[in-house]
């Protein structure tokens, strides 16, 4: 049996390791610096052994899924130590940092830096869940740096997942993502500060939440520890983004002060486009 090591068994790596025993024939090895985490990775069957970084060598796949601001380091220590044939990549939703960090490193054609769009608002290895991937995008960025025989493993484990592939620049990827995810996330964690701020009587938020209030604010359920370095490691993207945003609530907010029906309806008329696009892609 081929040996994957998973490096951060959370919501995704914990997933991945789920998905991936059912569909190959993996030995599921992990390594996690939270000893809670590999209890309850053993206890669920997401891996078989807790394994260091000095276990590596003999790895034919090493994921690495761990918090953003230390896959660099992650990055660099297991490729200092795997096999010539060994793939390694990563699923962080941050690339352009990863990416020159490991850029010079001889062993870089042994690298995939990927980013798979897929995730719930939970977090840890109890969240781990089969079938988390299919019919998921799966970024990658600078494909053409990594050996094409290293490439093609790994385009086979995308397959076995069921994943739909996007070639995207590290940078044109971190831009596009903090529109479409990054942006999301602080919206809902907002969201959910601004009702908490204004409505004292918990009771109340339960007894009148609506399905929309609870899908909108869904994703502030999600980890601050995964989110922070997230927010931190793109915040150029993040900022521009959210300058996009501000500028959008307060236009909105003076229509309802002016009473301003026209405008609302054509502001809000002219965003339900964003339907076909949505519609497009479920």
């Amino acid at each position: 049996m081929e040996k994957l090591v998973v490096i951060g068994l959370g919501l995704i790596g914990g997933s991945l390791a789920l998905d991936l025993k059912k569909r190959s024939s993996y030995r599921v090895y992990g390594i996690d610096e939270n000893p809670a985490h590999i209890k309850k990775a053993l206890e669920f069957g997401i891996i078989e052994e807790e394994i260091d970084f000095t276990q590596l060598a003999d790895a034919s796949i090493v994921i690495i899924a761990v918090p953003v601001n230390i896959i660099p380091q992650v990055a660099n220590k297991v490729l200092d130590v795997i096999s010539k044939d060994t793939l390694v990549f990563d699923v962080g939703s941050v690339k352009n940092e990863i990416c020159k960090s490991i850029g010079n490193h001889i062993n870089r054609k042994n690298y995939v830096a990927a980013h798979p769009l897929a995730g719930t608002e939970f977090s840890g290895p109890e969240a781990a869940i089969l079938n988390l991937f299919d019919e998921k995008v799966n970024i990658l960025c600078e494909a053409d740096k990594t050996d094409w025989k290293i490439l093609d493993k790994a385009f086979s484990i995308f397959k076995k997942l069921n994943m739909r592939i996007k070639m995207m620049s590290p940078e044109e990827h971190d831009r596009h993502i903090a529109y479409v995810s990054h942006l999301s996330h602080v919206s809902s964690f907002m969201l959910g500060k601004t009702v908490l701020g204004i409505e004292k009587n918990e009771q109340h938020i339960f007894d009148m939440a609506s399905t929309g209030f609870a899908s909108t604010v869904r994703l502030a359920k999600s980890s601050a520890n995964t989110w922070t370095p997230i927010f931190l490691e793109n915040k150029e993207n993040i900022i521009r983004s959210l300058d996009e945003y501000i500028k959008n609530l307060i236009e909105f907010k003076e229509m309802i002060a002016s009473d301003n029906e026209a405008g609302l309806k054509e502001t809000m008329n002219s965003t339900n486009y964003i339907k076909s696009i949505l519609n497009g892609i479920e």
